[in-house]
């Protein structure tokens, strides 16, 4: 391994990440930098490091961290020097310059892959954001967007809730100038020819070079035939330098003048890479005549046909050779592994060939010294791995041989091991499970179509869906938890499957999904006779359809919800029954008017107690919050005055907490926190977001307990801020930022904790995270979503006030596109521009801005919002001298009462009419208890005479412009 030139401090610490498998959006939100600067990163590294592809990168940073003493393994690279083809070279380089799609064909062995990685190193510097080699063996879909989503990994670009890989790659791709490398396409060209069209048509710096063994047959495709080693020179061909090469990496270099004999015979090959290679390998211990002699059958057999055919047959001919020299294990144990689609360790390899460890370990040492395998040394222990056209022969193989089922269900049974133990998770979690999972899925399709593997494919399925979760994939997550419930025997485990489903979708931002699972589970728990618990699945998603209205395409009707919720109340009220053998096989449940004789009939009946009360807790949420709209969802606004709104959710708390589930505790404290705040407590609402928040820090890290913390942690920032808990708020914000499964959604992740640091004035983490907002809103294409206005006003007032006019108009120009309601006229907005124009010595403007009377406030301003607009407009009114506002500031007083930032804003709006110093000065104090630096600058600068300049230093520190103070005490 060469190293180029040295590595920078911060491409070490991207090392790091990229060793522990994260994606780019991940290491950018770790070490708080922009995914294109990730980009950049990995790019170089890739270079300096002379390696091929990310995952040779993250094996590389995996065994350059690890204690261990032993060298640094063999990494995933060509492990052998490339030989000749200078022709081939200079051909596929120019082309690669000058055409955006090209595509290097050829038949397997005759080296497509090893010229594309030479020809890659030799272009690189042309493309600016560099080079990305991706391989796509290990996919058993032609669907693009499995293609997409192998790509998307490769890049290092994770998952991004509610989008598909395909957009995700082409919106991260959009403005890059770029080579995308697709190496063994042609199992998958269905999938990979629209993902390359598209990818062209959408990125026009990208360009693609392919190999296949056919074309992809896509517009402005060039094809490359790469051609077998050239055999031209006799003795001093670069097929004989091949040979020659290979042959002396076993000890015993052949003599020089073997040369033209070597020729012959490799003229007989007809150049093929592959099964020179396989030959030279043999080499000592066959001799070339012994060498020459075992090919003559296999030729002679295969004699005849098309030039192109030759050269198929030539490497079968080599393949089948070196097969048959192997001993009846190592034979038996080369078909067995092909199962594998990507690299396995000993015990794997074990499990498929049914055979000890101990001997299955020495065949696959022996096979390794025939280059048949490769063998690479990782921190997680030593990996083999067959190459494609070696894994397709031994397939061949293995369905001769009879023997598919026996290696299939030997596979499985590993991958059920080893997915069991990766339910643990530990240091090295990412790296053994990307190791892993093309294997799993692999695995889990053969069990899938077989009824007699039924009970394993559950089983794979169900250890899946979590581990996908885990790893972030929340889009397949919630697939292998449908799979695994439309599998399993138990209608029960079905639906508690497809509950982790319907929070899966949630966390994905997808609430028809989460509604329609919900649904499906309650269904499934009707087929196990669990009425209670299908009862609690309608409530629950009937809550849903208010709680997480923004998560909806098509938001389910008010009056079907309310039939969901009577629906629900009759399933409550009918005995549950123990699952008697007909409504396990999948016979709805006794219905409601059953009499008892017949329900005795139909099975053992029996009433739970917990499942009961868990139920009327789960109607009683679902009634309080459909019929009685704390989250102001569009189905429709009440009349429920806010007091009695607030009566109904906390019984609906009371009977939560009382079946000790956290999950339905959570969602009661979700909608007693958004009551509290339609009703004015503030800090009641800020108490009761804490407190959802310590009630899931010690749930399970699974699909539900996700996506209830998320939404937990979201509530806290924003009703912190209407308590003027600014340290609470921003600590909350931080943890939503830094949260991995909002990793890719740096603008969605980033949204609350940019309000909280604009509202204190930190500066310099605001253009921090505004930056990762910024790319991440561009990268998904600048979606319109109206939630995320608050950050982006936020973001345009720091600007204002380091009088960066342009950045400003840029973040004008965001807010205006992501079609913000009227209504936040005025909310944020008009507490931002007060603040601005405050700053800039505009009190006439501000008063303007917030003219509104605390009586119109209360109603037109929302919830988190009113404290801060109601003390704002004091200060303004305070400093245009205005006197006859006593009467609204002892009102606005009232109202921000427990909001300690707002009132101490009010108390030096009084300081100011007064003109009393002392008390003005008092407030500054306030505010830095507060963690409010710039307003406690603001008051000193308001003071006059020392303690102005204090405050302008202050301002400077920040960051921020100089104020202009039309008042000076």
């Amino acid at each position: 391994m060469a190293v180029t030139s040295e590595i920078s401090t911060r491409e070490a610490e991207v090392l790091t990440l990229v060793g522990e498998h994260l994606s780019n959006a991940e290491i950018g939100a770790r070490l708080f930098i922009s995914v294109r600067t990730v980009e950049s990163h990995v790019s170089s590294l890739l270079r300096k490091l002379d390696m091929p592809d990310r995952r040779a990168l993250a094996l590389h940073a995996a065994a350059t961290r690890a204690a261990s003493p032993r060298p640094a393994p063999a990494l995933p690279k060509p492990l052998t020097s490339f030989i000749g083809r200078t022709r081939e070279r200079a051909e596929l380089t120019e082309l690669i310059k000058t055409q955006r799609q090209v595509t290097a064909v050829g038949p397997g062995g005759v080296g497509k892959t090893r010229l594309a990685l030479a020809v890659v190193a030799d272009v690189a510097s042309d493309f600016a954001d560099g080079v990305w080699f991706v391989d796509l063996v290990p996919i058993a879909s032609p669907d693009m967007c499995v293609v997409a989503g192998t790509v998307a990994m490769a890049l290092g670009i994770g998952e991004q809730p509610g989008r598909g890989f395909d957009r995700a790659v082409l919106a991260a791709l959009a403005d890059r100038n770029a080579l995308l490398v697709l190496d063994n396409c042609e199992h998958v060209r269905d999938g990979v020819a629209p993902f390359v069209e598209q990818l062209l048509a959408a990125c026009p710096g990208m360009s693609v070079l392919a190999t296949s063994r056919a074309r992809l047959m896509v517009p402005f495709e060039r094809v490359y035939s790469v051609p077998p080693m050239s055999l031209a020179g006799d003795g001093d061909s670069d097929a004989v330098a091949l040979f020659m090469d290979r042959a002396a990496a076993g000890g015993w270099p052949p003599n020089h003048a073997m040369r033209d004999q070597v020729a012959t015979f490799c003229e007989r090959l007809d150049g093929v890479a592959l099964a020179i290679e396989l030959a030279a390998a043999r080499w000592t211990t066959l001799g070339l005549d012994g060498l020459a002699a075992g090919l003559d059958d296999q030729l002679r057999m295969l004699s005849g046909g098309a030039r192109a055919d030759d050269r198929h047959r030539s490497v079968r001919a080599a393949l089948d050779w070196s097969h048959a020299l192997l001993e009846p294990e190592d034979r038996m144990l080369l078909r067995r592994v092909s199962v594998f689609m990507t690299s396995f360790p000993v015990e794997a390899a074990a499990d498929a060939a049914g055979l000890d460890k101990g001997a299955v370990a020495a065949g696959l040492a022996r096979l390794v010294e025939q280059s048949l395998l490769v063998v690479t040394d990782t921190p997680t222990g030593t990996q083999f791995r067959a190459l494609e056209t070696i894994r397709q022969y031994g397939l061949e193989q293995l369905e001769a041989a009879g023997e598919v089922t026996d290696a299939r269900a030997g596979h499985l049974r590993w991958c059920l091991a080893e997915a069991g133990d990766l339910s643990v998770v530990r240091a090295d979690w990412r790296a053994r499970f990307d190791t892993a999972a093309d294997d799993f899925r692999a695995a889990l399709g053969w069990a899938c179509e077989r009824p007699d593997r039924r009970s394993d494919a559950y089983g794979l399925a169900r250890l899946l869906a979590p581990l996908m979760f885990t790893r972030h994939l929340t889009g397949e997550s919630r697939w292998r938890y449908e799979q695994a419930a439309h599998l399993a025997d138990d209608p029960a485990a079905a639906a508690e499957l497809l509950r982790h489903a319907a929070a899966a979708a949630g966390c994905q931002g997808n609430g028809d999904d989460m509604y329609r699972l919900y649904r499906a589970a309650a269904e499934f728990a009707q087929r196990a006779g669990d009425s209670a618990a299908a009862s609690i699945d309608l409530a629950t998603a009937a809550a849903s359809a208010y709680r997480f209205w923004g998560k909806f395409e098509r938001i389910p009707a008010r009056e079907d919800l309310v039939a969901l919720i009577a629906e629900a109340r009759r399933l409550a009220a009918a005995p549950t029954s123990a699952a008697p053998a007909g409504i396990a096989a999948g016979t709805d449940a006794a219905p409601a008017s059953a009499a008892p004789a017949d329900i005795a009939r139909a099975g053992a009946v029996t009433v739970d107690p917990a499942r009961a009360e868990a139920a009327r807790a789960a109607i009683a949420l679902a009634e309080a919050v459909v019929l009685a709209n704390p989250f102001g969802a569009p189905q429709g606004v009440t009349d429920v005055p806010a007091p009695e709104v607030v009566s109904s959710v906390e019984r609906a708390v009371e009977l939560t907490h009382a079946t000790r589930d956290p999950f339905a505790e959570s969602a009661a404290l979700d909608a007693l926190a958004a009551a509290q705040s339609r009703a004015g407590e503030l800090r009641a609402a800020a108490a009761t977001a804490r407190r959802r928040i310590r009630l899931l820090s010690t749930t399970p890290d699974n699909p539900v307990g996700t996506h209830e913390l998320i939404d937990a942690l979201g509530q806290a920032t924003e009703f912190g801020l209407g308590a003027g808990d600014l340290a609470g708020a921003r600590r909350w914000g931080r943890q939503l930022a830094e949260h991995p499964m909002l990793a890719e959604v740096g603008h969605t992740a980033t949204s609350r904790l940019l309000v909280a640091d604009a509202l204190a004035g930190n500066v310099e983490d605001v253009l921090a995270h505004s930056a990762r907002f910024l790319e991440a809103w561009h990268r998904e294409e600048r979606p319109a979503r109206s939630a995320l206005g608050a950050a982006v006003a936020g973001v345009r007032m720091i600007h204002g006030l380091r009088d960066d006019y342009d950045a400003e108009r840029e973040w004008t120009g965001v807010l205006q596109q992501l079609g913000t309601p009227a209504t936040d006229a005025d909310g944020y907005q008009a507490v931002f521009d007060a603040l601005l124009m405050l700053h800039h010595g505009q009190p006439e403007d501000a008063l303007e801005r917030t003219e509104l009377t605390p009586a119109e406030a209360r109603t037109r301003v929302t919830g988190a919002w009113l404290p801060w607009y109601l003390a704002l407009h004091a200060e303004a009114a305070a400093l245009t001298g205005n006197t006859t506002t006593s009467g609204d500031l002892a009102q606005a007083r009232t109202e921000v009462t427990g909001n300690p930032v707002a009132t101490a804003i009010i108390d030096r709006a009084e300081a100011l009419l007064a003109k009393d110093r002392d008390r003005l000065l008092s407030t500054a104090t306030t505010f830095e208890s507060a963690g409010c630096v710039y307003q406690s600058a603001r008051t000193r600068i308001l003071a006059g005479g020392a303690d102005a300049t204090e405050g302008a230093a202050m301002l400077t520190t920040l960051g921020v412009s100089p104020m202009t103070a039309l008042v000076h005490l």
